[in-house]
């Protein structure tokens, strides 16, 4: 690992130059971009020995800002969608995280290196908690709303969190199991009153100073740990750095978003997603933008379709089920104030909700692909053509390549695993491996590439096509057939709010295409036996006949991950008799 001497935030970016230099080309996006990053790819750029996002970064804009020379813009909007509001800038965003920091290492005696699990909702404490983590270098683990004990039971004893912190609403489900936790020291609350055997996070932080030095991080050193959504198993420990999450947006991510510092952007996604963290924490405020954060204890179309007529709202990000569920709405009764830039991201989106919301606000949805343990992967950039139902290409800081079984790479059109290359230099951005788990480590490698699981295509202008996972992939009669085809052939029925597509065993061809509808409201009472049929019919003369559901049964809601992706293990395992 190469070092240069860390001096400012301004030597930082000249490695790369602002985005907008280069919108309105594609050809230079494309090309110049892209071998601008080879460099970095071959190892030969040369990147910091220390770093610390907070130090680095957070607060060089806090300087900028004392300056005057950042936009009056806010580092931190929340509304709580009753009637609340909290704006920071950054100079306040550095003095309530320097506070927090106090709390975590002077009250609870936290040190560099220890883990704190964190499962908040969208409020400011969330945001704070991760500035202070990073200033003080503990290691945070953020966790979803939705877990239940034995989730948290779980995530305590595997990762040996000496500290929690969460709400009124989980404090209960954590003092269930917190007698089988051994590491765990201190709990924590976030909120307006007390709790028996917890310390509150306010209280606290009313009586610390706001002075606090950022203990100095090797880049290399352990930043974050997001357990996987555990869609093809038991959840991992993914461990990122402060190099993969946080030096690397400075280097790369920036192309993504297009932000400048007088933008605004909101991520309409859970606070225990890598999504959010990157979204809300690093890419964005390494370009001095805004976070708009919206509290919705409740995600419903009207509230978030108000919020983008009445905020400033630049750039919007969120799950493909996001987009399904607005593109339902009435859309021209809604006049949204700012927004200029959309982003679907967690698995693909079907071309024809696409195709409606583009219809009905005028934008295109531009597509990431990423993984917990890599972070973005492929995007589709601005200024860049967009083919539907593609993932975009390869973001400049990785080599994605397609490849078989034996790591040789694919040619354009063949259908084979997306893979990254990992040797003979591992390119920043990539989790630094499974907490406790070399073996587990090393199953991701294959040849000179970490493999994604995912099974896709690249055709000749570099756009990467998603199939499914690979254990998602159907094989009937000798054919391959990949869920997400089905399924969008499906979601362009009228009849189909969401939809799953999984094998199902049978005597004759081995297996068959079966599908999982969610009906949208307006098809509810209508026979189920004949829309079944007409569903069939459609699937046949949209796609290969080949691939039409033989079987179609009707469901009140899908099982998913905490990070909104599908369960189609638990489909297929209870459709085989697995469970």
């Amino acid at each position: 690992m190469k070092i240069f001497k860390l001096r400012t935030l301004k030597s930082l970016w000249t490695l790369t130059p602002p985005c907008r230099t280069f919108h309105g080309h594609p050809r230079l996006l494309v090309s110049d971009v892209y071998s601008q990053y080879e460099s970095v790819r071959r190892g030969e750029q040369e990147i910091p020995k220390y770093f610390n996002f907070a130090n680095d970064v957070l607060d060089k804009w806090s300087e900028i800002e004392k300056a005057g020379k950042r936009p009056s813009n806010s580092a931190f909007w929340w509304i709580s969608g009753n009637g609340e509001e909290l704006k920071w800038s950054f100079e306040e965003l550095g003095f309530h995280s320097r506070k927090v920091a106090n709390v975590l290492t002077k009250v609870c005696g936290l040190q560099k290196g220890d883990r704190i699990i964190m499962v908040l909702p969208r409020v400011p404490e969330w945001w704070l908690v991760n500035v202070a983590c990073i200033r003080a270098g503990i290691v945070l683990i953020p966790g979803t709303s939705q877990l239940s004990a034995k989730d948290i039971l779980y995530r305590l004893q595997a990762s040996k969190a000496t500290c929690i912190i969460t709400n009124d609403t989980l404090a209960p489900a954590v003092d269930s199991v917190a007698p089988e936790c051994q590491f765990l020291k201190t709990k924590l609350i976030v909120s307006k009153g007390s709790r028996e055997g917890w310390l509150n996070l306010s209280e606290l932080y009313k009586n610390q100073s706001a002075d606090h030095s950022c203990v100095k991080t090797r880049i290399q050193d352990s930043m974050n740990i997001f357990f996987t959504s555990g869609s093809t198993g038991s959840p991992k420990m993914t461990e990122h750095s402060q190099g993969s999450l946080g030096f690397r947006p400075l280097l790369s991510e920036r192309y993504w978003l297009d932000l400048t510092a007088s933008d605004t952007v909101w991520s309409v996604t859970d606070t225990g997603w890598i999504l959010t963290s990157i979204m809300t924490v690093f890419d964005a405020w390494v370009s001095g933008s805004c976070v708009f954060v919206h509290q919705l204890p409740q995600i419903e179309s009207s509230v978030i379709l108000n919020a983008l007529c009445r905020f400033p709202i630049d750039t919007m990000i969120g799950a493909p089920t996001l987009y399904r569920m607005l593109v339902q709405s009435d859309l021209s009764s809604y006049k949204f104030m700012n927004l200029k830039h959309c982003l679907s991201g967690g698995e693909p989106l079907n071309p024809e909700v696409m195709d409606q919301w583009k219809s009905k606000t005028g934008l295109d949805i531009h597509e990431i692909y990423g993984q917990t343990e890599t972070g973005l992967i492929c995007c589709v950039f601005k200024g860049m053509k967009i083919k539907p139902g593609s993932m975009g290409k390869a973001v400049p800081l990785f080599d994605v390549q397609v490849v078989d079984k034996n790591a040789n790479i694919l040619p354009p059109g063949q259908q084979g695993e997306i893979a990254i290359r990992s040797k003979p230099v591992r390119p920043l951005g990539l989790f630094t491996g499974y907490v406790d788990s070399p073996k587990k480590t090393a199953e991701s490698e294959r040849g000179d590439f970490y493999v994604t699981g995912d099974r896709g295509t690249m055709d000749e202008d570099g756009y990467f096509w998603f199939i499914g996972r690979d254990d998602d992939i159907i094989i009937s009669s000798g054919y391959r057939i990949g869920p997400f085809e089905v399924e969008s052939a499906l979601i362009e029925h009228p009849a189909v709010a969401e939809a799953a597509v999984i094998s199902s065993p049978d005597p004759l061809r081995g297996e068959i295409v079966k599908a999982f509808v969610v009906l949208s409201d307006a098809f509810s009472s209508i026979d189920r036996e004949s829309l079944a049929r007409d569903l069939q019919e459609h699937v046949k003369k949209t796609t290969a006949p080949y691939k039409y559901p033989r079987k179609v049964e009707f469901v009140q809601e899908l099982p998913k991950t905490v990070t909104g992706k599908i369960k189609r293990n638990e489909l297929r395992n209870k459709e085989w008799g697995r469970m």
